[in-house]
């Protein structure tokens, strides 16, 4: 009783102690909100250190120092990704722009092949035989419209007269055509007119006539291949020949 009526006897000491309690309750607090901001445990005792990376609030194992660089907290804006949504996109549109280069530049394009006339006709007669023998040189004008080289890998011929083949050519590994270019093939067709065509001596050395054209009909056949692809185009064309002298074309 005695105890309590010296506490009531003096006011401010009273106040005061409640302010101090006061103190010391938002003290331990403030103390416990700041402890709950990491997520991590602490170590405390003789063989640890004050953490150098947790403001002088935390405690990590002394024979771990190297090894525990630092301690970053769960909530820290560094261990957000930055700019997620922008990288995902810029790798998206990298890939998509590169898988359409490739495409463009692989995929395959058109090989044009076109007959370019024939340049050259040699003239043989066999007169025992009443026989014209033609060897008659043909150009062809090859277009490579891809961005990689082609390789003519055959080219076969024939010269038909009045619808029978009097001639034929077969050859194989002609030429390799750069990218985006085109390339001239010469090939040489020799025909031979006699038996049931043995007219074709008489008109052919008519020493009346100066130009002594007959009509040949050629069916050309030119395969290419390319990145593992074979392609196949063919001509048919007809062709005046003077069957009369050797001719050039100019």
């Amino acid at each position: 009783m005695g105890s309590q009526q010296s506490a009531c006897a003096h006011p401010r000491s009273c106040k005061r102690k409640k302010a101090d309690d006061r103190k010391d309750l938002l003290a331990e607090r403030e103390q416990e909100e700041a402890i709950a901001q990491f997520p991590y445990v602490e170590f405390t005792g003789r063989d640890s250190i004050t953490c150098l990376t947790c403001q002088g609030t935390g405690y990590i194992p002394t024979e771990q120092v190297n090894e525990l660089v630092a301690l970053i907290p769960h909530s820290d804006q560094r261990l957000r990704p930055q700019r997620t949504k922008q990288y995902v996109l810029l790798s998206v549109l990298l890939c998509l722009l590169a898988s359409g280069l490739v495409v463009f530049f692989l995929f395959p394009h058109s090989v044009l092949v076109d007959d370019d006339g024939i340049k050259v006709v040699k003239v043989t007669f066999n007169e025992q035989d009443s026989l014209v023998i033609l060897a008659i040189t043909a150009t062809l004008k090859i277009r490579n419209s891809n961005f990689y080289s082609v390789a003519v890998s055959s080219l076969s011929s024939q010269v038909q007269y009045m619808n029978n083949v009097v001639g034929s050519y077969v050859t194989t590994n002609i030429s390799l055509i750069p990218p985006r270019s085109e390339h001239l093939v010469n090939f040489t067709v020799k025909a031979e007119m006699g038996g049931p065509f043995s007219y074709v001596y008489f008109f052919c050395t008519l020493p009346d006539i100066l130009v002594h054209n007959i009509v040949v009909f050629m069916r050309t056949s030119v395969k290419i291949s390319y990145i593992g692809h074979m392609t196949q185009s063919s001509l048919e064309t007809h062709h005046y020949v003077d069957c009369g002298a050797n001719s050039t074309a100019v």
